[in-house]
């Protein structure tokens, strides 16, 4: 899922599982109808100088949610400078892999892959069990490379067997709305808080991602497409004034410490499994497997809707099949190197609606570009750079819309329904309900269900954190359990067809 304005899509009927990451859906589609395309899936624009532009334009239009998902789990874990900037170079190179595999072997269209804000909530979870345990940041990132790792199975099996069709029939708008809904709502604690060490800097994230996508955006979706990457600039550089004019001093919360530059090597060694062999666990592999499944929705519709942003031929299920596997392969080497699980990214689907440019070659440079970054030390450095509450004015603008979309995903079934209602309103509440009990006993050193076995306890510990965890299995159980029209459910071949045609959100 990818990524933001993240990894949800649509502003108002949005598709199953999706997460509009740009904000200007609609418009970008429309766009996208009217213009030609200047070069197709095969071409290759000359001279090279051109088509490195354009590639790097992909790398700039993912770069502001590629780069807020390392940072806010970095913030989570307490990272230090040096550390965040391992974990940003890796999950670009990730990214670039991932890519790759993409364009080449998987989909063959131009469809980046990035960090998804799906796995955000499960990261989290692990976050806490592990830091509770008294796990450095190291030791976090080899349990949830193992979960990513282990996931990446799964996903590789569903695509690669075809079995995407027939978790389309299971996983329904009744369930994956309110999953995706909680990618923001479970987060809510964490927005303010960081926010608040400097309302200046946050705020003007805050309100420049407001201004740039629903005001601006309006009359320039280009603008919207950047709006993220454009906020953090214009913050960091007030950041950056303040502190090279002596306003902030070190220890000023805001101030820019510029010295993980200097500190980051220029090429990075030992780039598989940076933070040490990955570890596993059956709770933090089942936590982690709901974010694969929604992402797994999410890709179903943005091949749809790439697909007819550069006016391809009609997409095959064996190809939707091979994009999902090759997924699956992509997040496997995400967790070789110690990155981040990755999806498509709906901001670069729409570049392509909006520029025209549906270039295999040009996302194969973008790809490039972005392997180069992540063995580039220094890039990484830079991006550690980056004041906390900057990052907290994303959490802010960033997961309330997330919450939003995921809601209005719910539309595509029949709301009028009180079957539907009931199973939605009971999944949200229990949702973020479950969670609270076990972070309460947790907070007051109960141990849960003593009497079980400490494996089978821990492993309904950590799915009982996780929001999306619990959200999805209530919600597959319940909804595949009481009956229910398809009509009902959103998944007949009427809602099926609104799915596939309604690509007004990429």
């Amino acid at each position: 899922m990818g990524g933001v304005i993240g990894r949800a899509k649509g502003e108002n009927n949005c598709n199953i599982g999706c997460i509009n990451k740009s904000g200007k859906i609609g418009e970008i589609s429309r766009m996208s109808e009217q213009r030609r395309i200047l070069y197709g899936l095969d071409d290759v624009p000359k001279p090279f100088p051109k088509a490195l532009g354009l590639g790097i334009q992909h790398v700039l239009t993912m770069f502001g949610a590629t780069v807020a998902v390392p940072l806010l789990l970095a913030g989570a874990m307490e990272m230090t400078a040096q550390e965040t900037s391992v974990l940003v170079a890796a999950a670009m190179l990730a990214a670039g892999v991932a890519t790759l595999l993409q364009v080449n072997l998987g989909t063959r269209l131009p469809l980046v892959q990035g960090m998804s804000f799906a796995f955000l909530g499960p990261f989290f979870a692990i976050i806490g069990t592990i830091s509770g345990r008294g796990g450095d940041p190291a030791t976090i990132m080899t349990y949830i490379a193992g979960a990513i790792i282990l996931g990446s199975f799964v996903e590789m099996f569903v695509g690669f067997s075809g079995l995407i069709g027939k978790i389309q029939n299971v996983l329904t708008p009744v369930v994956i709305g309110p999953v995706i809904a909680l990618i923001g709502l479970a987060l809510f604690g964490a927005g303010a808080p960081m926010a608040g060490e400097n309302w200046l800097l946050s705020g003007i994230v805050i309100v420049s991602i407001f201004y740039l996508t629903l005001v601006l955006g309006r009359k320039k979706p280009m603008i919207s497409v950047f709006s993220i990457l454009m906020s953090v600039a214009i913050a960091y550089g007030v950041a950056v004034i303040l502190t090279v004019t002596g306003v902030y001093g070190a220890t000023t919360p805001g101030a820019v410490d510029f010295s993980p530059i200097a500190d980051a090597d220029f090429i990075r060694t030992g780039l598989i499994f940076p933070w040490g062999l990955p570890r596993f666990d059956l709770g933090f592999f089942l936590a982690v497997m709901a974010a694969y499944l929604a992402s797994l929705i999410e890709s179903y519709g943005d091949y749809h809707a790439v697909n007819q942003a550069a006016k391809g031929p009609e997409l095959t299920e064996k190809q939707v099949s091979r994009g999902i596997g090759m997924e699956g392969v992509g997040c496997f080497f995400a967790g070789m190197f110690g990155g981040l699980a990755n999806t498509s990214y709906t901001e670069n689907i729409g570049l392509v609606g909006l520029t025209g440019v549906a270039s295999r070659y040009v996302v194969n440079i973008g790809a490039v570009v972005l392997i180069f970054l992540g063995i580039f030390g220094k890039f990484g450095g830079a991006v550690a750079t980056i004041p906390s509450p900057i990052v907290g004015g994303l959490y802010t603008a960033l997961f309330g819309l997330i919450a939003a979309i995921g809601i209005s995903n719910t539309a595509k079934a029949d709301l009028s329904s009180i079957r539907n209602m009931m199973i939605i309103g009971f999944i949200l509440f229990m949702g973020l309900s479950v969670p609270a009990y076990f972070q309460g006993l947790e907070a007051a050193g109960i141990t849960f269900a003593p009497s079980w076995p400490q494996w089978l306890a821990e492993i309904v510990s950590t799915i009982g954190q996780t929001s999306m965890a619990v959200a999805a299995i209530l919600g597959l159980i319940l909804d595949n359990v009481i009956p229910g029209t398809p009509e009902e459910r959103g998944i007949s071949p009427k809602s099926t067809e609104k799915l596939i045609s309604e690509k007004d959100r990429c």
